[in-house]
């Protein structure tokens, strides 16, 4: 865990004095945002429309909250029950030399992020990267004809007009201290929750009007061969668990969790781009969006987990009959 994180998760007495030399940028952060967000209320910056329903799966901390599994689950309930839809990214990590882009299973993590290879990897539905969102958006109804669009992230990018915002809340960090950017992990207040359509609790105690997500594990699958896999449980010798993501340690304890032996635990910067040094030898689990920067230097003994989101049918339910209704209005 960095310093900064440090500070906004551990509330020890050293870290709670030094959040306070933070104060004044917070204060300057709090002011950008906030005039910001009166410029799109106000009309003073536009918001562009798409003619298909919009779905934002975002969140107000920084950091992983879980909201990549919980895209690629929407993504493929929506196929299920007869959508077409387009998930739209960022692509945090990446730098095309184009926009709009599209991604498939194998584009390079370099140019298009990681986490839309990770996505596009579960999903039959197209994936495009653009850091400009609503002309992403407008690419995936107007080349791929989608009727409804999952945008990963994007909660605070008003550019883009939104029907359906949901927000996803690490269970069991919650917000830390609380406190705005850099003083604390938030990029916008708690009472912004207030405002969203559906708050998802990621692996955690349940509050309010949250929803309980639940992540579970698959089948280990070889980094460099993924033909090959292997049940979680058959690990007979220690294994080296490897994270570069917002909260190694859930990665970490969902491993113990299920009874894997750990030697070491190594964690990284989110989106750290990996090199053949920064592993040990024998046996390594690194996570799937790890993976995905790691096919060309794996060895044999290198495996990743996948995992899935499990959500309730009574939000799957009201979700669709939402969905439904924003279409009859579009």
């Amino acid at each position: 865990m960095s310093f900064i994180e440090k500070m906004w998760f551990q509330p020890t007495p050293t870290y709670m004095i030094i959040k306070w030399l933070f104060l004044p940028f917070m204060l300057l952060f709090w002011l950008i945002a906030l005039i910001r967000r009166w410029g799109y209320q106000a009309g003073w910056l536009k918001s562009h429309e798409v003619p298909v329903p919009v779905i934002i799966v975002g969140n107000i901390s920084v950091g992983g909250n879980g909201k990549t599994p919980l895209v690629v689950y929407l993504a493929n309930w929506l196929v299920d029950n007869g959508y077409k839809p387009g998930i739209l990214s960022r692509g945090y990590g990446g730098k095309s030399s184009f926009y709009p882009a599209g991604v498939d299973a194998q584009s390079d993590a370099k140019k298009v992020g990681d986490e839309p290879i990770l996505i596009k990897q579960r999903v039959t539905c197209p994936v495009v990267v653009d850091p400009k969102r609503p002309r992403g958006a407008k690419y995936l109804v107007d080349k791929y004809h989608c009727n409804i669009i999952l945008c990963d992230d994007g909660l605070q990018h008003y550019a883009l007009s939104r029907d359906i915002e949901i927000v996803v809340v690490d269970g069991t960090r919650r917000h830390g201290n609380t406190w705005l950017l850099p003083m604390g992990p938030l990029r916008e207040s708690e009472t912004r929750l207030a405002s969203v359509d559906y708050v998802i609790n990621n692996g955690g105690p349940i509050k309010n009007n949250e929803i309980l997500m639940e992540i579970m594990p698959d089948d280990l699958i070889n980094v460099s061969d993924v033909s090959k896999s292997s049940l979680l449980t058959a690990l007979n010798d220690e294994v080296t668990a490897v994270a570069a993501i917002g909260n190694p340690q859930r990665f970490f304890s969902l491993l113990e969790k299920h009874q894997v032996s750990l030697k070491e635990t190594r964690s990284f910067i989110d989106h750290y781009q990996f090199t053949q040094e920064d592993f040990p030898e024998g046996t390594i689990v690194m996570t799937e969006k790890d993976a995905v920067k790691c096919r060309n230097i794996a060895k044999n003994t290198w495996w990743f987990l996948p995992i899935r989101a499990e959500l309730p049918d009574s939000f799957l339910g009201h979700l669709k009959t939402q969905i439904e209704s924003i279409q009859k209005e579009k």
